[in-house]
């Protein structure tokens, strides 16, 4: 009796495995020309207003569900941060790119202008944003450094005397005491907006204080090293009280050494809106 063989296939059988072996071979030269060609798969393309709001509809309620944002100063945010906020890697890149030119966003609108974040995801995140006072006024005297006034009547921040600050309108005897004080703890103003930190000063009395009073000589100060130092050390500075000294070392117990100041913005209760001045007195 003849054996008939197992590994026989019907003629409709033959054509489905041909043209499955078709289909791998098919699959496989397309898996090769793709590797082989990545510039092909580019391209540009831009969402329609529908589809923006649907995205950002999404990033707002992660945003919703993500851990209590506290307000803070955009200018220092973090790729971290960026990402719980629901910006894109392309938008923190302009804002980044921006800040490395020593510029600082000073309005929700000048943060859309340079991150280019749509309206919808602005609307969400605006809310958290937080300000230094003296942020987006227009007066001269205001800058970020501080430079030798040519006035004969600008007189020098770092020497003016109780009796030379009482002569601004506002200022009266306990508040001449308290810039004196104030600029002793730190060692000097480094720079003219620090005169708006010192506590119960008015900004309009500030603007006053600084069409006669600036930093002309700017004073050595010895910097805190923050990977260093211990809580008591810090909180010598007079922006850091002893709870947020014991913040800052708890953070980098807890996260290693700050690769950089604006990190400092991810401490918990850190004033974010001051890091500017404040890292004038720290070092890493």
């Amino acid at each position: 009796m003849k054996r008939q063989s197992h590994f026989r296939f019907n003629k409709q059988e033959r054509s489905g495995i041909f043209f499955l072996l078709l289909i791998v071979v098919v699959l496989q030269c397309g898996y090769y020309y793709v590797k082989a060609n990545p510039s092909n798969l580019k391209s540009d393309f831009a969402l329609n207003a529908v589809e923006q709001t649907k995205i950002d509809s999404l990033k707002k309620e992660r945003f919703d569900k993500s851990q209590k944002i506290y307000p803070f100063n955009p200018n220092y945010l973090t790729d971290y941060k960026g990402y719980q906020l629901g910006l894109s890697s392309v938008e923190l890149d302009r804002l980044f790119a921006f800040r490395e030119k020593g510029k600082y966003v000073n309005s929700d609108k000048e943060f859309q202008s340079v991150t280019q974040v749509s309206d919808s995801l602005l609307n969400v995140i605006s809310p958290y944003f937080q300000f230094p006072d003296w942020a987006g006024k227009s007066q001269t005297v205001k800058r970020t450094t501080s430079h030798p006034a040519n006035e004969t009547n600008i007189k020098d921040l770092n020497t003016a005397t109780v009796e030379e600050l009482r002569q601004v309108y506002g200022i009266g005897a306990t508040l001449s005491e308290r810039i004196i004080k104030f600029r002793d703890r730190l060692g000097g103003f480094l720079v003219n907006e620090q005169l708006y930190d010192v506590y119960g000063l008015e900004p309009n009395v500030v603007d006053k204080a600084l069409l006669k009073f600036q930093v002309v000589e700017i004073p050595v100060v010895a910097k805190i090293n923050v990977n260093t130092a211990n809580a008591k050390e810090l909180s010598r500075l007079v922006y850091i009280n002893s709870s947020l000294a014991s913040n800052i070392v708890e953070y980098r117990d807890k996260n290693g050494l700050f690769a950089s100041l604006q990190e400092l913005s991810q401490v918990d209760g850190f004033p974010t809106e001051k890091l500017d001045r404040i890292a004038l007195y720290l070092s890493l």
